[in-house]
């Protein structure tokens, strides 16, 4: 299949690629839409190629974007010149950047896991905020992770908003959703530990008694992990707030709780 060009908003392919922004569509379809060569480029290289490929018209050669283009036409996949104008209404930024593609969604059963294929793994139960949930994924593929698992009604990880702020971590990084007994029971049915952050018959986070594989989890953004969640962990720690916050951003405790957990573990 070669390059073909588009010119019209009212183009069927256009219209399909703008509806992905909405959940709806994205689960009607199974497909979700990524921005920018690098964050496509991290997708190639994790194995993971645009089923369609819309390029800006006018835009800057690459190498990146050449090989980007190729292996998509060589896997099947149709590789579509847009103006500029189009892009924006497709990705809903006024600036956007000159290339992205949409990819076919993943089983995120928690049945894909393999708990011993990393020593640690990010858990959020509720967590509504897609910055903090591509922060999470940045956060675990930095610290070897093994992926992320989504509890309850968490943020669609396929978002526009998600991919984007994983700068390509939804790519490298396994990703589960289920709800809370679901995930209890599996995490029994084998090894691992649960650890949160939390004041109940919490200790201090440095030099706690970590295990892995570890599963490091944080709750919603304003209310936290339900009371009934944590007192379900294996091991619960308290961080030191020296100034007048009484607690951290979520994905950010989960970074600081992560750090230590590879600190501890390797």
């Amino acid at each position: 299949m070669t390059r073909k060009s588009i010119t019209g908003f009212s183009n069927p392919t256009i219209k399909f690629v703008r509806s992905l922004r909405d959940k709806k569509h994205r689960r009607r379809e199974g497909r979700f839409l990524a921005e920018g060569l690098r964050l496509l480029t991290d997708a190639r290289e994790s194995g993971r190629l645009p089923e369609l490929l819309l390029m800006a018209t006018v835009r800057d050669p690459h190498p990146l974007l050449d090989d980007l283009e190729a292996a998509t036409i060589s896997a099947g996949g149709e590789v579509i010149e847009v103006p500029i104008d189009i892009l924006a209404k497709v990705t809903g930024k006024d600036n956007p950047q000159a290339v992205c593609g949409v990819y076919a969604e993943w089983d995120t059963a928690l049945a894909t896991i393999d708990r011993a294929a990393a020593p640690i793994w990010l858990v959020a139960q509720a967590m509504r905020d897609p910055g903090n949930l591509g922060t999470m994924l940045r956060t675990a593929d930095a610290v070897g992770a093994g992926g992320v698992i989504l509890i309850d009604d968490c943020v669609d990880p396929f978002s526009v908003e998600a991919v984007r702020a994983s700068m390509g971590a939804v790519f490298t990084q396994k990703l589960a959703q289920a709800r809370w007994a679901d995930f209890l029971a599996w995490l029994r049915a084998g090894e691992g530990q649960l650890v949160a952050a939390s004041l109940r018959e919490a200790v201090p986070y440095r030099g706690a008694a970590y295990a892995a594989p570890c599963f490091v989890m944080v709750g919603n953004e304003s209310r936290g992990l339900p009371e009934d969640y944590e007192m379900a962990c294996d091991l619960r720690v308290t961080m030191p707030m020296k100034g007048r916050a009484d607690s951290l951003n979520a994905a950010v405790a989960a970074a600081v709780l992560a750090y230590e957990v590879l600190a501890t573990i390797g």
